[in-house]
C-alpha cells in the first residue's frame, strides 16, 4: 500500500496534488510519502514483535539523511556498506548501537572510523577481511564485534545482478567452510564473534528461499554452540520484494510467520536489513514530456528525466509503472511507445514498448515505485545536475535535497596552472 492515488482528477501524494509539488520544485523530482514510509516500517517491525529483534534499514536503498532520521525516530538502525554511509547515518542521528557494517571491500580507514563510533557489528565476508579487521582493532586498542556472512548457495529466484547467495557470488563465506572460519575468528585476539549473517538477494517474491537459508543458519548456530562459540545475533538480511508490476510478494507478516518459529529456541536477537520493502513504493519520480517523436519503427515519448536520474530500467531492465498526473489523460487513445530521456545513450529509457495513453508536450508523468535505488544511484552523466528530493507530511512540502546547480557540477575540479 502507498499514498499515491487519484483524487479530484489528478494524482495526489497524501493530501497534496503532485502537480503542485512539481510546479514548486520543478521536474524531474523525487517525491516521498512520510505516511507510507512510517506504515511500511511499522508493518515490518510489528510482524516480528514476538522475537527480540533489531531492524537495520538497508540505507543503500535510500540514503537521504531525512529518510534516515525518520527511520531512526521509528526505532530503526541501519545496514551500511561504506564509510560514507556511516557518516550519513551518524549525521542523521542513528544510534551506533544499531549500525551493522556489511560489504566485501571495507578499507582500513572505514573500519577504524566504525570502531571509533562503536557500531553494533561488522558483517565479515572473507578470511582476508577478518585478518584486516583484527589488525585495525588492535591498532585502535579495542575488539571488533563480528558476524560472519555465510553464503548458503540458495537461488533467490531474482535478477542475477541482485542475487547474492549463490556459490558464484562475491558475497559471503562458503557454507562448507563456515566452521573453519568461525574457529579462526574466535582465535583472533581483537575479534569478538557475536553473530551469523546471511543475505541471499533482493526483490524476492517467495518465502521459500528465506526459509531454506534460515534453516541452514539455525543448523550452523547449533554446531557453533556445540564447539563453545556462543552466537548472540542471527542476521537474516533483507530482500523482501515489492510490487512493481504484477508481482505478488509476501508481506512482512508472511515472512515472520515462516521464520520466527525456526528461531524462537535459539536465545538470540534477530537482525533484519529491509530496504526496498520500506521505501520502494513510498517514492515516485516525476517527469515532464518534452516531445513526441514518431520514428520509422517506433514511437518515442521524450521526457526530461533520464537514466542518470533513474538507472534501474537501463541497468536491470526493471519495470516501473508510469502514470499521468492528470487522470483525464487515461481516457486518451493508447499507443505502444518507448519513454526515453535526453541522455546521449541508446540505453537511456524509463520504459520500452509500453502501452500508454497519448501524451503531449507539457504533460507530466509519475514513474512509480521509485523510492528505492532511485536517487541514490543517480549520477551527473552528461553533466546533468541531480534532481531534488521532496518529503510530504501532513499536507506540507519539505524539500530534503535541493536541485544541484551547474556550479555543483564542477565543485572540486581545478584547471592546473600550465593550462592558463
Amino acid at each position: 500500500m502507498h499514498n499515491f492515488e487519484y483524487r479530484h482528477g489528478e494524482l495526489y501524494c497524501e493530501q497534496v496534488p503532485v502537480s503542485r509539488i512539481a510546479k514548486e520544485v520543478g521536474t524531474p523530482c523525487y517525491i516521498y510519502s512520510y505516511a507510507t514510509l512510517v506504515r511500511h516500517f511499522r508493518a515490518y517491525d510489528g510482524a516480528f514483535k514476538s522475537v527480540p529483534h533489531v531492524i537495520a534499514f538497508a540505507m543503500k536503498a535510500n540514503s537521504n539523511i531525512a529518510i534516515l532520521r525518520l527511520m531512526a525516530k521509528e526505532g530503526s538502525g541501519v545496514d551500511i556498506v561504506s564509510g560514507g554511509e556511516l557518516f550519513r547515518a551518524l549525521k542523521a542521528g542513528v544510534p551506533p548501537s544499531k549500525i551493522v557494517f556489511a560489504g566485501v571491500g571495507k578499507n582500513a580507514e572505514e573500519i577504524r572510523e566504525a570502531l571509533k563510533a562503536d557500531i553494533l557489528m561488522f558483517n565479515v565476508e572473507s578470511s582476508a577481511e577478518l585478518q584486516a579487521l583484527n589488525e585495525v582493532a588492535a591498532s585502535v586498542g579495542t575488539k571488533a564485534r563480528v558476524a560472519l556472512r555465510i553464503n548458503p548457495d540458495i537461488d533467490p529466484k531474482t535478477h542475477p545482478y541482485i542475487s547474492t547467495g549463490l556459490k558464484k557470488s562475491k558475497f559471503g563465506i562458503a557454507a562448507d567452510r563456515a566452521l573453519e572460519e568461525f574457529t579462526l575468528a574466535s582465535s583472533l585476539a581483537n575479534i569478538d564473534v557475536v553473530g551469523v549473517h546471511k543475505h541471499i538477494g533482493s526483490q524476492l517474491t517467495e518465502v521459500a528461499p528465506f526459509v531454506e537459508a534460515v534453516k541452514k543458519v539455525v543448523k550452523l548456530v547449533g554446531a557453533l554452540k556445540a564447539q563453545g562459540i556462543n552466537i548472540r545475533y542471527v542476521n537474516i538480511g533483507g530482500g523482501l520484494g515489492i510490487t512493481y508490476s504484477d508481482e505478488t510478494p509476501p508481506l512482512p507478516q508472511d515472512l515472520a510467520d515462516a521464520v520466527s518459529p525456526l528461531l524462537k529456541d535459539l536465545n538470540i536477537t534477530l537482525i533484519m536489513e529491509p530496504g526496498r520493502v520500506i521505501v520502494g513504493n513510498a517514492g515516485i519520480l516525476v517527469t515532464k514530456v518534452l516531445y513526441r517523436k514518431d520514428g520509422e519503427a517506433k514511437r518515442f515519448v521524450i521526457v526530461d528525466a533520464a537514466m542518470n536520474d533513474l538507472i534501474r530500467p537501463s541497468l536491470y531492465g526493471a519495470y516501473h509503472e508510469i502514470r499521468p498526473l492528470s487522470e483525464a489523460v487515461l481516457q486518451r487513445p493508447k499507443h505502444q511507445v518507448d519513454v526515453v530521456g535526453p541522455v546521449c545513450e541508446s540505453g537511456d529509457f524509463l520504459a520500452k514498448d509500453r502501452s500508454l495513453p497519448e501524451v503531449n508536450p507539457g504533460d507530466m508523468l509519475a514513474v512509480m515505485s521509485a523510492g528505492a535505488y532511485g536517487f541514490v544511484m543517480a549520477s551527473n552523466y552528461n553533466s546533468r545536475p541531480r534532481v531534488p528530493e521532496v518529503l510530504i507530511k501532513d499536507g506540507e512540502i519539505h524539500v530534503i535535497k535541493t536541485r544541484e546547480t551547474y556550479d555543483d557540477l564542477v565543485k572540486g575540479e581545478k584547471i592546473p596552472a600550465f593550462l592558463d
